[in-house]
């Protein structure tokens, strides 16, 4: 079944819908783990890595804005609100923040970010926006998810042995 350059269209511009608002519930998801661990060497990582998201999010706002793709008024909205309802979950304690909370808000954004290169490549190569928008940088936008994750992924690490009451192991 060959599809039609409308209907490829219609399904690009859903998709790209879908990945903003991902995008937007990664990066207010980042933007809380860097509050709650202001101080910090994890909330400053977590605010270089909350920086990074919000460009990458005005970044593909700007290419759905080139190829003509119309925001949705409603995905956006309901991921920040989707990120709101999960602090209401629980974690162990009622009114602090806990060493659960840290690695689940460390676990779902290193997982965001591990899938942000398939993103990027996705639109360059599957989508051919390589080809159609040369001018964006599509290799430096995978290496700058490529960081964003190895820059969180250690204090993931650290958060889940804590939480989990599991020492460091000894070698590499």
């Amino acid at each position: 079944m060959t599809t039609t350059t409308e209907q490829a269209n219609d399904l690009l511009a859903i998709f790209l819908n879908d990945q903003l608002a991902l995008g937007i519930g990664y990066r207010e998801l980042a933007h809380r783990n860097a509050k709650s661990n202001a101080g910090t060497p994890l909330g400053d990582a977590s605010e270089r890595v909350a920086r990074g998201i919000a460009e990458d999010v005005e970044t593909f706002e700007g290419i759905m804005a080139r190829l003509g793709v119309a925001k949705s008024p409603v995905k956006g909205p309901l991921a920040i609100a989707g990120e709101r309802l999960a602090r209401l979950k629980l974690n162990g304690r009622l009114t602090s923040y806990s060493p659960l909370s840290r690695f689940l808000e460390l676990d779902l954004l290193t997982i965001g970010l591990a899938g942000k290169p398939q993103l990027w490549t996705t639109l360059r190569d599957l989508a051919g926006l390589g080809g159609r928008m040369p001018d964006v940088d599509f290799d430096g936008l995978i290496r700058r998810a490529q960081e964003q994750h190895d820059t969180l992924e250690p204090f993931r690490e650290q958060a889940g042995r804590h939480a989990f009451g599991v020492a460091p192991s000894g070698g590499g």
